[in-house]
């Protein structure tokens, strides 16, 4: 199916229907982590990621004001802990993402 604007341009239907807040690099990376494992700590993802503590705490953030994660917080002894999952709207828009990513790159024209 494809799309046509006004001005004659044509864009497959599934690019219309990308979820902007995941397509972002940094978040794409973040849902992909979360979506192999249950739950993951703030460190593991620092470490596997290399984003700076406030980039990644700010990504997190926004996940979590879409509801696509939960952030647990906690003390083990006297040191915080924080621990992040995918809700299962999280998990969902993920799927839905990944089958949209797949669609538009199957369609694009081959040589």
């Amino acid at each position: 199916m494809v799309r046509t604007f006004n001005n004659g341009d044509q864009i497959p239907e599934p690019v219309t229907r990308i979820d902007r807040l995941i397509h972002e690099p940094s978040r794409y990376t973040l849902m992909a982590y979360l979506y192999v494992v249950e739950v993951a700590d703030f460190l593991f993802l620092l470490r596997q990621t290399g984003m700076t503590w406030g980039n990644l705490s700010a990504h997190l953030g926004k996940l979590e004001v879409a509801g696509y994660v939960v952030i647990e917080k906690e003390f083990l002894g006297k040191k915080p802990h924080t621990t992040v999952r995918l809700t299962d709207e999280g998990r969902n828009a993920f799927e839905e993402y990944r089958g949209n990513m797949k669609r538009v790159l199957d369609n694009l024209p081959t040589k």
